[in-house]
């Protein structure tokens, strides 16, 4: 059963103990301190659940300011490289800035990041992907 994590007007965290799955619903422009605080919110649910699966619904959420996205590089980046994360979806933002912040974000990471991770414009889909087994490596480890 998903419960609520956390809730502000800028994000919601959803998290279901049972299938170790977290939805971030994120909504309007973040920047400075409001971004950093709901960042931190994040990683406390990392910190504390160990979820396997995130959902990212970005769908709402507006560009992110240059200064944030260096800001996220090097706080949140180490911290999802080395959370117990196997899969990521994210579902993309109708605000074009975002979407390439988000994708810059991942490219600049993708050397360090070892979870799997796909961009989704259906929920649905998402929710299916993030469903599906880790990998077949999984069942050899």
């Amino acid at each position: 059963m998903e419960e609520v994590y956390f809730k502000d007007d800028c994000l919601t965290l959803y998290y279901n103990r049972q299938h170790q799955t977290v939805r971030a619903v994120w909504n309007g422009f973040l920047s400075g301190e409001t971004l950093r605080q709901a960042i931190e919110q994040c990683t406390r649910l990392l910190d504390e659940e160990k979820p396997l699966y995130w959902l990212a619904d970005n769908r709402k959420m507006k560009a992110i300011r240059q200064k944030d996205q260096e800001w996220i590089q090097a706080y949140l980046v180490p911290k999802i490289v080395a959370s117990s994360l196997r899969k990521m979806a994210t579902l993309v933002s109708e605000d074009i800035f975002n979407r390439m912040a988000i994708e810059n974000l991942f490219v600049r990471a993708h050397d360090q990041i070892k979870f799997d991770h796909q961009y989704f414009k259906n929920e649905k889909e998402a929710t299916q992907w993030l469903d599906e087994k880790y990998s077949m490596m999984s069942q050899w480890q």
